[in-house]
């Protein structure tokens, strides 16, 4: 991890405005040496780059967000589908939770609650798949 940073050109003694300034790029030392080694190719300090990224990032619009378009019979299957899936993940993953309960605890409100939970997310299954 590289945590230097300086307006100067001597990179062994960072500073910013007379004050020591260090800045931490990445906790992953490759990225941390490409973005030294970017910032010593273009002549710039890392705490520059780094600033001037941030100044950018934090005027630029805020990113749009689309509605997904369910105006077509098959869109909607298809969004229905998508659905069907992730609820048959949580349902394999609440069965699991619930057969892996020890014994002195099957029967207890927390194995009936998980139970409920399967059944419930079994029946939502079955009015999608209806549709």
């Amino acid at each position: 991890m590289i945590m230097a940073a300086s307006n100067s050109a001597q990179p062994s003694k960072p500073t910013c405005g007379g004050r020591l300034k260090q800045v931490k790029v990445s906790v992953d030392a490759s990225v941390a040496t490409a973005f030294k080694g970017a910032c010593d190719a273009a002549g710039v300090s890392m705490a520059s780059a780094l600033t001037r990224f941030m100044a950018s990032f934090a005027h630029s619009p805020a990113p749009i967000k689309i509605a997904p378009d369910y105006s077509t019979r098959r869109r909607r299957r298809t969004a229905i589908g998508i659905i069907v899936r992730e609820l048959m993940k949580i349902r394999a993953s609440e069965e699991v939770s619930r057969d892996n309960m020890p014994e002195n605890l099957q029967g207890s409100l927390n194995f009936e609650k998980a139970d409920e939970i399967v059944s419930l997310i079994d029946d939502a299954i079955e009015n999608l798949e209806s549709i």
